[in-house]
């Protein structure tokens, strides 16, 4: 945990949840610290547009989580706050985008391949070995 906390100024039955929360902040910001030192057109032009938007959704919906974070921080009931829309309108745009990364991702029938095992499994002689 950060050294410059007494541990005198809390109950000692949190230490446990503070060590982990100390570890969760440490981990955001390091991420967001490798995220925000690249630039983002050069970021942009290396992904094709699927995972551009998922990039997009991933960016919005951390901040307005961070937000969320904040606000209760502050003593605000942020299911009261016009951030539990906001999260909800990404969310609902992050499962659109998994819909077309799980419809890309569907074994797509190979018409030609199938017409020619159907021909060739009903075709005379082959089933008469015995």
């Amino acid at each position: 945990m950060a050294a410059d906390v007494k541990t005198d100024d809390y109950p000692h039955e949190i230490d446990e949840q503070l060590t982990g929360f100390d570890s969760s902040v440490s981990s955001v910001k390091t991420m967001l610290d490798k995220l925000m030192s690249m630039h983002r057109n050069d970021l942009l032009q290396k992904l094709n547009p699927l995972d551009q938007a998922k990039l997009d959704l991933m960016s919005a919906y951390t901040l307005n989580s961070l937000f969320w974070m904040y606000l209760v921080t502050q003593g605000v009931n942020p299911r009261e706050h016009g951030i539990k829309q906001e999260l909800e309108r990404i969310r609902t745009y992050m499962n659109r985008v998994k819909e077309i990364t799980d419809k890309k991702k569907a074994a797509r029938l190979d018409k030609g391949a199938a017409a020619r095992f159907l021909r060739n499994l009903f075709t005379p002689g082959l089933c008469d070995k015995g």
